[in-house]
């Protein structure tokens, strides 16, 4: 987003960062130098810290993508989870209410919201139905940002994000660590060693999976509306996790063999789901039951009809150019 807004527009982006003992500015580290890019310490959990950075800097646009947004970890810290993505939004909301009301605030939503779903693919009518502390803390937070809208006449959006994806995508997410495997597979492979196997859950989970930089557009030109609306952000495409492995292995130049007629939901110990080419000896990817989640999402797609004919988004990467250009990132990075 900060790529974006920098190069697009001629505004002062003010990057708000929880501290932490060790820096970690990897993602943004290209534009610490710039003069229209300035970094502040802030935390959406204290409404103090939350209602002094509002109240100094009088922002025109506010735009939060801040949350503990790993799906899988909001079982471990579902306290957490709900305090930095439902309550920091009410803290949010609240400063903009009393400092600063004419911001523009906008908060990413989350195509868990929809979780258990009823119908497909999911549009802006879908019933709210969160199958994870993460998707109830974002409807949470779809609640209170509307309640905020009606009442104080606040421009407030939260558009639901699909999954999107990119070469900056924490390694903890299914998409990066794929990538982020196969490019030390490739890479073993070329030294002549043993790659080491990776290990997934589910893999017959479909997503719809977008690309980033095609979405921070999409949440950019929400903010252009004259009367705030919330709008479904989506690929329109769903596959699945098996799918994406096999097109990042192929990406990749991996050569591999399907393991079938494998049952994998049987036992507590890993199964082998794939191995190299004509050498079963040596797995390359493993499901795993540590992986199965609680409560399992096991299809989300989006319909970006509607954004697409009222705001005109144009999505501009396919799922194909997703995974080959976050495979490569990965496998240039890595030598």
């Amino acid at each position: 987003m900060v790529d974006f807004l920098l190069k697009e527009t001629d505004y002062h982006i003010v990057g708000c960062f929880r501290r932490l003992s060790v820096p970690n500015d990897e993602n943004i580290i290209h534009h610490i130098d710039n003069p229209r890019f300035e970094k502040v310490y802030f935390d959406l959990t204290d409404p103090t810290s939350v209602n002094h950075v509002v109240k100094k800097y009088q922002p025109e646009y506010f735009i939060n993508f801040a949350a503990q947004s790993f799906v899988g970890a909001s079982w471990d810290i579902p306290v957490a989870t709900w305090n930095c993505t439902a309550t920091g939004v009410l803290h949010i909301l609240e400063a903009i209410r009393t400092e600063s009301p004419r911001t523009k605030f906008y908060n990413a939503g989350s195509s868990e919201e929809f979780g258990d779903v009823e119908y497909s693919p999911q549009d802006e009518k879908h019933p709210l139905r969160p199958r994870s502390p993460y998707g109830a803390a974002k409807a949470a937070a779809r609640h209170i940002v509307k309640v905020y809208r009606d009442s104080y006449n606040l421009f407030a959006v939260q558009g639901w994000l699909f999954n999107h994806e990119g070469t900056r995508r924490g390694e903890e997410f299914v998409t990066r660590k794929i990538t982020k495997s196969v490019a030390l597979m490739s890479k073993a492979l070329r030294e002549k060693r043993t790659p080491a196997p990776l290990h997934l859950g589910n893999l017959e989970s479909k997503r719809d999976w977008g690309d980033s930089e095609d979405f921070v557009k999409a949440v950019w030109l929400m903010m252009q509306q004259k009367e705030p609306c919330d709008y479904v952000v989506a690929s329109g495409e769903t596959h699945s996790i098996r799918e994406f492995v096999e097109l990042s292995l192929t990406v990749a130049g991996i050569p591999f063999d399907v393991v079938e007629n494998t049952n994998f939901f049987t036992g507590d110990q890993p199964a082998i789901a794939y191995t190299l080419k004509d050498e079963p000896e040596i797995p390359l990817v493993y499901v795993n039951p540590k992986y199965f989640r609680p409560a399992e999402i096991e299809l989300l797609l989006g319909d970006p009809t509607r954004i697409e004919k009222e705001l005109g988004w144009v999505r501009e990467v396919s799922f194909e150019k997703l995974v080959d250009k976050m495979t490569q990132h990965d496998i240039l990075t890595l030598g």
